[in-house]
């Protein structure tokens, strides 16, 4: 039975303009092409049209999977190998839900995440690279910064640091809910433990460093919605608490 290109649009949700593109680029022929110059669609190129899907589950680029399915001719290799990475990705992403909701319960409750839990389903440095990839976009439109990529050797060294900065934010917003005044003692603490972490770690960060970093967080959309949707008020709280620190300072 041959299937119309609306037919099959029908069937796999598939829009008509991606399956004339997927003729186009030579990625899903169709069987035949009738006198009239319809595309017509048999049972090969409904199942190749799901390898296809398949792979762009995956994030596969069109170029990339036309290679791949051209070199493994046999259907039942390419469904087990796309069977063997959509497990993969379905076990990351079943422990990155269970992070995240870890941190969501721990954000609700006021506590801290034990550092061990934190970056579970973070493992290596395409998980990373994907993680700041929306920052990386939105500080190259804003500000035309070249993005930011995570080498293997990294690794260590950025989990500990998201660690840190995790826990110092932690910290200033569980004070900020409790009413712990901005220039308090503990705070003066906090923030000096941050930026002698910082230092020891290759960002040399002054006080008045600090404070500037904070207030540019005020009036950046980004940075500031990140800081609020923690927790209200928090954006403000720490630049108050960094210009009472840098003031403490001089």
């Amino acid at each position: 039975m041959l299937h119309t290109v609306k037919e099959v649009s029908e069937l796999s949700n598939v829009t008509i303009k991606t399956l004339h593109h997927y003729h186009k680029i030579g990625l899903l022929l169709p069987y035949k092409v009738s006198e009239a110059g319809y595309r017509l669609y048999g049972t090969k190129e409904l199942e190749r049209l799901q390898e296809i899907l398949f792979y762009r589950e995956l994030d596969f680029p069109l170029d990339q999977i036309k290679e791949l399915i051209e070199h493994h001719s046999d259907r039942l290799s390419i469904l087990s190998q796309q069977e063997e990475l959509l497990l993969s990705r379905k076990y990351r992403l079943e422990t990155l839900i269970q992070t995240l909701r870890k941190s969501i319960t721990s954000m609700k409750e006021g506590t801290t995440m034990d550092n061990s839990e934190i970056f579970k389903g973070f493992e290596n440095e395409e998980e990373w690279n994907k993680a700041l990839s929306e920052q990386n976009q939105y500080l190259n439109e804003s500000y035309g910064m070249e993005p930011f990529e995570v080498a293997p050797a990294d690794i260590q060294e950025m989990n500990e640091q998201a660690s840190e900065a995790i826990g110092f934010m932690n910290e200033m917003a569980s004070s900020l809910r409790d009413g712990i005044q901005h220039n308090d003692q503990r705070i003066i603490d906090l923030i000096q433990g941050h930026l002698e972490f910082l230092n020891t770690h290759g960002h040399t960060l002054s006080a008045k460093d600090f404070a500037d970093q904070t207030r540019f967080f005020l009036i950046d959309d980004f940075h500031l919605k990140m800081l609020e949707d923690q927790q209200t008020g928090l954006a403000y709280y720490l630049s108050a608490a960094a210009e009472s620190f840098a003031a403490m300072k001089q």
